[in-house]
């Protein structure tokens, strides 16, 4: 087992697009760590960096202590799952598993325990010595990670191993990688787009956009306080609603003006967030989670004037998407979460169109028709800021 270093490492392609862009991140040994983003962000190409299958443009990678740039793949001493199990239809189960042992001329008996290990540590003794062909989908993924496990590598890197599964095996593999990565003790770095596995599986989540780090954080960590308006609107499900606002304050009174509305929010927020503070008189992005908005009233929450939109009874909740008068956050034309991708946008109002539509959850048996008007209310207490120009959280 080892750690895993990563120091401003870029991936530069010959017509000068940046894959990755200064990428540093320390990885412990024994942690389960995830890269997550959107298609495109770069995680893909920064695992394959790190197994030496793409070259790196600049900076070192290093595994162990010992700096890793220019050893070939087979001499890391790695261990990859990739998202296609790669099985070899003609052989077992014991010996797709065992064939990488088998190539570096190990010896029979050898191969044959760590093959039966692997077979204990992942459920599969007593399918040995079935084809590929008589397997489901889950127990296809678990045989391409016996055949890592048996690697004894220094270190686990898996690329959307699950993307091919049905989402009730998804779910149960999820469990079961998070479960034997504890078991073995094996720094992991687990590559997805989907933020749910991230949140749910790994010890810290590291979020990548356009070949950048958004931030890397406990999961916990990183839905409650997310650095940049990208990463509050990537990570969570249902995903934050995020708007434009006019922040004002006059005496002990402050509020927020959205379109025609007013939401009143406490003066001691200012006070505790100082370059929120900072922001009275400017236009910010808030912005609000959906456990956040509810159907009542309640201590502390402002009224809204809302449009039902969409009413999805999914039996212990009701997702209700709602239309608000005002400007939404365009995420399209945030950049790294922060000001904007093209010259032609005004970086005052990067929103379009004059309606916010956001997702609240609420309990079971409420219905809710499309287009009827709905008042929500809001825990303005929870209501998270950013800065227009920069996209950064205002704390």
């Amino acid at each position: 087992m080892a750690d895993l270093v990563l120091a401003d490492i870029d991936k530069v392609y010959d017509n000068g697009f940046y894959a990755v862009k200064d990428l540093s991140l320390d990885v412990a040994d024994g942690e389960f760590l995830v890269l997550v983003g959107p298609s495109g962000c770069g995680k893909t190409t920064a695992l394959r960096m790190i197994a030496g299958l793409d070259d790196i443009t600049d900076g070192t990678v290093s595994i162990g202590g010992r700096v890793v740039n220019d050893v070939p793949p087979r001499e890391r001493n790695i261990a990859m799952v990739f998202q296609s199990y790669a099985l070899y239809p003609h052989m077992t189960v014991a010996e797709n598993i065992g064939f990488g042992l088998a190539l570096r001329h190990e010896k029979k008996e050898a191969i044959k325990e760590k093959v039966g290990r692997a077979g204990r540590l992942l459920d599969l003794t007593s399918m040995l010595s079935r084809k590929p062909k008589q397997l489901s989908g889950g127990q296809r993924q678990r045989v391409a990670m016996g055949r890592a496990i048996v690697r004894d590598a220094e270190l686990f890197l898996m690329d959307e191993p699950l993307s091919n599964l049905d989402a009730k095996l998804r779910v149960q593999m999820r469990a079961e990688i998070a479960s034997l990565q504890k078991q073995l003790g094996i720094t992991t770095v687990y590559v997805t787009h989907d933020q749910v596995e991230a949140m749910t599986m790994g010890h810290r989540v590291a979020v990548l956009r356009l070949g950048e780090l958004q931030q890397v954080a406990a999961p916990q960590d990183l839905y409650d306080n997310p650095d940049n308006v990208f990463v509050a609107g990537f990570i969570g499900t249902p995903p934050m609603t995020l708007f434009h606002a006019d922040l004002r304050s006059e005496g002990q009174d402050a509020w927020l003006e959205i379109g025609q509305q007013r939401l009143s929010i406490p003066h001691s927020l200012l006070a505790e967030r100082p370059t929120l503070g900072a922001s009275v008189g400017r236009e910010v992005i808030a912005g609000l989670r959906a456990e956040d908005i509810h159907p009542d009233a309640r201590e502390g929450s402002q009224a809204l004037a809302a449009t039902v939109i969409l009413s999805e009874a999914l039996g212990s909740s009701v997702h209700l998407t709602f239309g608000l008068d005002g400007v939404p956050v365009d995420e399209m034309r945030l950049g790294s979460g922060l000001a904007k991708d093209h010259e032609d946008v005004e970086v005052s109002r990067l929103g379009s169109g004059t309606e916010i539509q956001g997702v609240a959850v609420f309990p079971p048996r409420l219905r809710f028709q499309t287009g009827d008007p709905i008042t929500i209310h809001v825990d303005a207490s929870r209501l998270y800021f950013f800065d227009v120009e920069s996209g950064h959280a205002l704390r």
